[in-house]
């Protein structure tokens, strides 16, 4: 098994490429997707869907979606297999992360550390386990519902002075996209 992930921007883009995974017949198992929980990005932000809105709506993978706290990065939402790996590392408080759990899943350490860096700032992960043959398809799905490129992502974070993901950083506020919440709970009366 060879892993296959991609970085997204939108919620929507990555929805639309676990979609065409499982049209081009990977199986909901082999797919997992890690994003910010209730976020959205900014091109989502007009339309006020959260990851667990948008990719909620798919199903079979998806229907799994469940909510969980990644040190460094805060709350997210997640599916499938790497997703049941974190949320278990975090409630046991085993050391490793996002980072760790993506370095043994197959990914390159330094890519690793811009996934985390970038669902950390709002963009939405998928990640495929698939077999040869379905290496190439995967990587041409991928980049045709709006991967980003790793490599420029890690230049445009190096710009700004940043050099590897932190699971003790703070978060700033102004490196997350807006949060959509238009429900808004009033304090209970005393």
């Amino acid at each position: 098994m060879k892993t296959i992930s991609g970085l997204f921007d939108t919620q929507e883009e990555a929805r639309q490429a676990v979609d065409a995974l499982e049209d081009a017949g990977i199986a909901s198992d082999d797919i997992s997707v890690i994003g910010p929980d209730g976020s959205a990005t900014q091109s989502d932000a007009a339309e006020g869907a959260g990851i667990g809105a948008t990719v909620g709506a798919v199903g079979g993978l998806l229907a799994g979606l469940g909510a969980f706290a990644i040190p460094g990065i805060g709350p997210v939402v997640g599916a499938g297999w790497l997703a049941t790996t974190l949320a278990g590392a975090a409630a046991g408080g085993i050391a490793g992360g996002l980072v760790g759990s993506l370095t043994e899943a197959g990914v390159d350490e330094d890519d690793a550390h811009v996934y985390a860096e970038s669902i950390k700032r709002g963009g939405t992960m998928v990640v495929a386990r698939v077999d040869e043959a379905q290496a190439e398809p995967a990587e041409a799905i991928f980049g045709r519902h709006g991967r980003i490129d790793i490599q420029s992502r890690r230049s445009e974070y190096e710009a700004s002075g940043w050099t590897a993901f932190e699971d003790n950083d703070e978060v700033d506020p102004l490196d997350r996209p807006r949060v959509v919440n238009p429900i808004v709970t009033p304090p209970m009366p005393r």
